[in-house]
């Protein structure tokens, strides 16, 4: 056998195994997505999502407050309204007195250090569950959409969020959410991460039913990426690098590995996130619950696979199984 062929003798203990990796999982790089809904006092398990809850802004410091202790560092926040009035522009969406915001201000006294990100985006908040504002016919109209979601931006900045994250996938946005922030005095204060290549994706049914954001009409395939389209989605992250983005993000995140590998030669100098989705989570515990494999495992193999395609922060439900695993 050449000297060349053997390779084992570099992997055959469990510290050299871990040498390997370009990049190890620390607990800084996840970021635990919550639900916060308009009832102060819920915790409703949701049960297409094992083991996550909407809560209500009253029940945070019980459900947090044990996270932060074994090492959470940051969490994305999505409003879940149940009892507000829903209309064409989804007026609710900064509502001061509503979920997002109420939840923002509470974090802040509560935990101090933990870095808070609040999606922004309008299909919770709007009576037709579109991503924007919409003309007659029922098609996106663009203008008026940016303006909007730059507006919700703003706000939530206000409110005190670390970090603002459009969802909505509309053209533009994140140049006119920039401008928004820089122009309300936020721009060195507020970080800016674009979910630049998001792809229209079954994955997203269980994220649909714990947010109530399913559209009433059509679908999100004229503003969402196609499947296949990854010349499309290197577009997408260039233009939002130009635009003012500070991280970039792909969404679904293991179907679209080759997607942030593109991201990481794209955007080098970016930090890059990848959205481990509510199907993803929900896949990997059924095929744990069917015996097919360990649940651990498989959720260590996946985000691994996600770090070494190049993610530097992983948006994961398994986040607080991962603060007692690392």
């Amino acid at each position: 056998m050449d000297i060349s062929s053997v390779l084992q003798g570099g992997y055959q203990h469990s510290l050299s195994r871990s040498w390997q990796s370009r990049r190890a999982l620390t607990k800084s790089m996840f970021m635990y997505p919550i639900f916060i809904t308009d009832d102060p006092d819920a915790s409703v398990p949701i049960p297409s999502l094992p083991g996550q809850r909407r809560w209500g802004v009253n029940k945070l410091k019980e459900f947090l407050g044990p996270l932060v202790e074994k090492g959470l560092e940051s969490v994305i926040l999505f409003g879940v309204p149940l009892n507000c009035v829903k209309d064409t522009r989804g007026t609710p969406a900064d509502d001061t007195q509503g979920p997002v915001i109420l939840a923002i201000k509470k974090l802040r006294e509560l935990f101090p250090s933990l870095y808070i990100a609040a999606d922004v985006c309008l299909c919770e908040y709007t009576d037709h569950g579109h991503c924007g504002l919409l003309h007659p016919d029922g098609t996106i109209d663009t203008a008026p959409s940016v303006e909007r979601i730059a507006e919700v931006a703003v706000n939530y900045a206000k409110a005190g969020v670390h970090c603002v994250a459009p969802s909505d996938m509309m053209d533009g946005r994140i140049k006119a959410i920039k401008r928004g922030l820089i122009d309300a005095g936020f721009g060195n204060k507020v970080t800016l991460m674009s979910y630049s290549a998001k792809f229209a994706s079954g994955l997203y049914g269980p994220f649909r039913d714990a947010a109530g954001s399913a559209p009433s009409f059509g679908d999100r395939k004229c503003y969402q990426l196609p499947p296949g389209a990854k010349g499309l989605a290197r577009r997408a992250i260039q233009r939002d690098t130009t635009e003012g983005a500070d991280i970039i993000m792909v969404k679904p995140a293991l179907p679209y590995l080759d997607i942030i590998s593109d991201a990481a030669q794209l955007a080098p100098d970016h930090p890059l996130a990848c959205y481990q989705v509510s199907g993803e989570f929900a896949m990997i515990h059924a095929g744990a619950a069917a015996g097919v494999y360990n649940l651990r495992a498989m959720a260590f193999e996946t985000v691994e696979s996600m770090v070494r395609a190049g993610a530097t922060l992983i948006l994961s439900y398994f986040t607080p199984e991962f603060l007692e695993w690392l």
